[in-house]
């Protein structure tokens, strides 16, 4: 059996008057991921928890955009060695590699899928841990939703991209702008 991934939020997100990704970090045997490094009030605000978790910059093997909005890119720069993925390649240096997200594994515990909805090129990051199925995600910002995305292109993939992950029973959602919640009846859909 293969062992399960850590994962830990770097940095909370926010959206009201100013705006900050949740950022996080994973662990997966040899992949070390950050997830969604964008915008926050400084660049401390993901280098100093990164380094109290025991992790450098240049250590992190592979970054992971949920979207190509600025607020979740930012700072991808920060780590110089890493690959980038987004909805359909992997990056690094010069080199483009194309393919799907669906189902691209990280890690023996971590993947990706593909969940249009905030935009038409969002992605998921599902990390199996010991406490059980964590998503980072976009479908939410907050465990509040909102309801409906204002920014959603189309609310009806939205619903249909939160119903697909709420499938999986995660035990933890990470969302956009917003403090990890477990989900329940009251998450909209």
């Amino acid at each position: 059996m293969s062992s399960l991934a850590r994962l830990d939020v770097l940095a909370e997100g926010y959206a009201d008057d100013r705006v900050g990704s949740s950022v996080v970090l994973v662990r997966d045997g040899d992949a070390v991921v950050v997830v969604d490094p964008g915008m926050v009030a400084s660049r401390a605000a993901i280098l100093d928890p990164l380094s109290r978790n025991g992790v450098g910059p240049e250590q992190v093997t592979d970054v992971v955009f949920s979207h190509h909005h600025p607020d979740h890119t930012l700072n991808a720069a920060l780590f110089p060695r890493a690959r980038f993925h987004d909805h359909w390649a992997v990056y690094q240096d010069d080199v483009w590699d194309s393919r799907p997200a669906e189902g691209f594994r990280l890690g023996d515990s971590t993947w990706l899928l593909e969940t249009p909805g905030h935009t038409v090129q969002d992605i998921t990051t599902a990390v199996r841990t010991d406490d059980g199925l964590v998503v980072c995600t976009h479908l939410w910002w907050t465990a509040e939703g909102p309801a409906e995305d204002p920014y959603a292109t189309d609310l009806d993939v939205l619903r249909a991209s939160r119903e697909r992950v709420l499938a999986l029973s995660p035990v933890l959602i990470v969302p956009g702008h917003g403090p990890a919640f477990a989900p329940g009846p009251s998450t909209p859909v």
